[in-house]
C-alpha cells in the first residue's frame, strides 16, 4: 500500500546553484527509482535559519511530496545522511487531514502561478 510523504530538506548555503539542483535532482532521482510517485516539488530558495546549524545560519530549503512504499523513505533518509551538503531533512507521512490541506495548497499555488 502506497502511502503519501512529505519530506523538507536545508542544502548547505555554500552551493552554486548548479550544485543546489543537482543535489536536489540526485535525490529526485533516488525516490523514482525505488518506486516512488512525486506529487509535487518545491523550491522554497536560500532561507535564514531559525538558529545555526554547522555554523551556518541559511540554507536552501526544498520540499518534495510524494507516495511511495515505506520501505522507500528509509532508503531516502540514508542518502540524505550520507550527503554531506544536506543540513537538516524531516520526512513524514501524511494522514488524510493532512494530505488534504497539502492538495488545497498545492491547487492554490499552481492558481497563483497561472495568474502571474
Amino acid at each position: 500500500m502506497l502511502n503519501h510523504y512529505e519530506t523538507v530538506f536545508i542544502l548547505t548555503p555554500v552551493l552554486s546553484d548548479v550544485q543546489m539542483k543537482e543535489a536536489v535532482e540526485k535525490f529526485k532521482s533516488v525516490l523514482t527509482e525505488n518506486g516512488a510517485n512525486i506529487t509535487n516539488e518545491e523550491n522554497w530558495g536560500l532561507r535564514k535559519l531559525a538558529y545555526p546549524i554547522l555554523k551556518k545560519s541559511t540554507g536552501f530549503y526544498s520540499l518534495f511530496q510524494f507516495d511511495a512504499e515505506p520501505s522507500v523513505v528509509a532508503t531516502l533518509e540514508t542518502q540524505f545522511r550520507r550527503d554531506e551538503r544536506v543540513i537538516r531533512f524531516l520526512t513524514f507521512r501524511l494522514d488524510k487531514y493532512a494530505y488534504e490541506y497539502a492538495e488545497k495548497r498545492k491547487n492554490k499555488s499552481k492558481e497563483t502561478v497561472k495568474e502571474n
